[in-house]
């Protein structure tokens, strides 16, 4: 699946709720389905920084696309890098690189959620962003 089509699938899924606590309670499910990053990648270097909960990100390059596993001690947290690793993981770099993500403002997502839950999104995706930059260099 492409990084379009899984951001089309994310719009269209949040399209069924009603309400903003339906979408937080999808939310939170889908948190619980998030390829959770192994113990040992589990360290302060792979926590991202501007998130106000714990978040940590860990990626690999498998066949030349990223593979993301992660974790966060907040569940809303846990759900939002669950929805972006959804969307960017099994991509090749430069997709990512290239990637327009407009789902998040699709969904009415970064208005749902406060400044600092929107900023710590913002850090998440430009994480993203800096290992594909790695990564596409590696591969380069």
């Amino acid at each position: 699946m492409t990084i379009k089509e899984s951001q089309n699938e994310i719009i269209e899924e949040f399209s069924f709720f009603e309400n903003w606590m339906e979408r937080y309670e999808h939310l939170i499910e889908l948190g619980k389905s998030l390829p959770l990053i192994d113990i040992k990648n589990k360290t302060d270097d792979n926590i991202i920084k501007g998130c106000q909960s714990k978040v940590w990100m860990f990626a690999e390059l498998k066949k030349n696309k990223l593979e993301f596993t992660a974790d966060s001690d907040a569940i809303i947290t846990k759900g939002i890098i669950a929805l972006l690793i959804r969307v960017f993981s099994n991509q090749h770099p430069k997709d990512v690189l290239d990637a327009k993500i407009d789902f998040i403002d699709r969904i009415g997502l970064k208005e749902h959620l406060s400044p600092s839950r929107a900023n710590g999104m913002v850090s998440m995706i430009k994480q993203i962003k800096m290992y594909a930059i790695a990564f596409q260099t590696q591969l380069n």
